[in-house]
C-alpha cells in the first residue's frame, strides 16, 4: 500500500507519519487490511527525526504540478492532504492562500481523478467555514458563512471534495477539525495560535498574551485525538457516509477562562499568572466568528471521539515534555 501525506513536516503530519508506520496497515478500497509498504511525505519544510525504510520524504511546493505528478502515481492508494496556509496568514496574503489552499488542492484532486484506481483522500476542514449569527451549539446541517479568506478556501475545498466523490473520481472524506491544542514549538500564523501559546509558554516559564476575551468559547482537540480521527476517518466504510463526505468532528467546548483554570489547577498559580490579556481586534474578529460548540451527531454516530476534559489535553502535552 502506498500512502501520500502532504504537510508531513507539520505537527499533525509528523504525528500521522509516525502513527501509520507504527500501525503498519490500513484498509484498502476492497475493504481489506493491507500492509503499508511506502509512505511519501511531502512538505515545503524538511521532515526530520523519522527514519524508516518505508518512508520517502520530499521537500517540495505542492502548488507545483510536476511535484504532485511525480509523488502521486498509479500505485497510490490513499492521500492525507494536510498542507495549508493557516487562517491569519491566508487573510494577510490572499494570493498565497488561494494558491495553496484552493489551486493546489484542486490540482491534487484532478491528479487523483485521472489515475486508473480510485484513491481515498482524507483532508482537513475548519470551523472557520462558519460565521454570522450562530446558535450556542451548531447543528451538522448548519449552512456555512465564512468570515475570512481561509474559511472561504476551506469551504470551497469541502464542496469540491464532495462533488469529486459524488462523481466517483475519488473516495473523499473531509474532517472538520476543532482547534488543535497544545501545539509544541513556536507560535504559527494561525489566528488560533494563542490557544496553544497561553498553555505552552507558561509551562516553559515564559509570558504569554491572550488576545481575546477570556469568556470566548473554543472548540478544541488534542494532537493525539486529531491523529486518531484522521486514521479513523480513513478506515470508515463508504457505506456509512450517508450524511455526506464532510464531517464536523467531536471536540471539547471550553472557554479561555476554563482553559486557564485548568492550567492553574494542574500547574499552580505561578504558571497561570504568566498569562496577560491584551486584546487584538483582528484576531478577536476572526476567532469570534467561529462556533464554540457543536452537536456533532454524525461524527458521534461514526465513532469519532473527543477529549474528555481540558485537563486531559494539558496532561497529554506534559507527557510529551517529560
Amino acid at each position: 500500500m502506498h500512502i501520500v501525506i502532504t504537510g508531513a513536516a507539520g505537527l499533525l503530519g509528523k504525528k500521522l507519519v509516525q502513527a501509520l508506520l507504527t500501525k503498519g496497515f490500513l484498509t484498502n478500497q476492497r475493504g481489506q487490511l493491507e500492509a503499508i509498504e511506502r509512505i511519501t511525505a511531502i512538505d515545503i519544510a524538511t521532515l526530520e527525526g523519522i527514519v524508516d525504510p518505508r518512508l520517502r520524504s520530499i521537500s517540495a511546493d505542492i502548488s507545483q504540478t510536476s511535484e504532485l505528478e511525480s509523488s502521486i502515481d498509479a500505485r497510490t492508494d490513499s492521500v492525507f492532504h494536510l498542507a495549508a496556509i493557516v487562517s491569519a496568514q491566508a487573510e494577510q496574503d490572499f494570493e498565497l492562500g488561494m494558491r495553496i489552499n484552493i489551486d493546489a488542492a484542486r490540482r491534487m484532486m484532478d491528479r487523483l481523478r485521472h489515475l486508473p484506481q480510485r484513491v481515498r483522500l482524507v483532508t482537513t476542514s475548519s470551523v472557520a467555514v462558519f460565521g454570522g449569527s450562530l446558535p450556542l451549539k451548531v447543528e451538522d446541517s448548519r449552512v456555512w458563512m465564512p468570515q475570512s479568506s481561509y474559511g472561504t478556501q476551506k469551504a470551497v475545498n469541502d464542496l469540491l471534495l464532495a462533488d469529486y466523490s459524488r462523481r466517483g473520481f475519488i473516495d473523499g472524506r473531509s474532517l472538520r477539525m476543532p482547534t488543535i491544542v497544545v501545539r509544541p514549538g513556536k507560535p504559527n500564523a494561525a489566528a488560533s495560535s494563542f490557544a496553544s501559546a497561553i498553555i505552552r509558554e507558561p509551562l516553559n516559564g515564559a509570558a504569554a498574551n491572550c488576545p481575546v476575551n477570556p469568556l470566548m468559547r473554543l472548540w478544541l482537540m488534542s494532537p493525539a485525538r486529531a491523529v486518531q480521527a484522521l486514521i479513523h476517518g480513513h478506515e470508515l466504510d463508504v457505506k456509512r457516509l450517508d450524511q455526506g463526505r464532510v464531517i464536523n468532528l467531536c471536540g471539547l467546548s471550553v472557554t479561555v477562562a476554563e482553559m486557564l483554570a485548568s492550567l492553574q489547577r494542574l500547574c499552580g498559580d505561578e504558571t497561570a499568572s504568566r498569562v496577560s490579556f491584551q486584546p487584538d481586534r483582528a484576531i478577536e474578529d476572526i476567532v469570534n466568528s467561529w462556533p464554540g460548540n457543536f452537536h456533532a451527531d454524525y461524527a458521534h454516530r461514526l465513532g469519532f471521539q473527543a477529549n474528555a476534559s481540558f485537563d486531559e489535553i494539558i496532561n497529554e502535552y506534559l507527557a510529551e515534555l517529560a
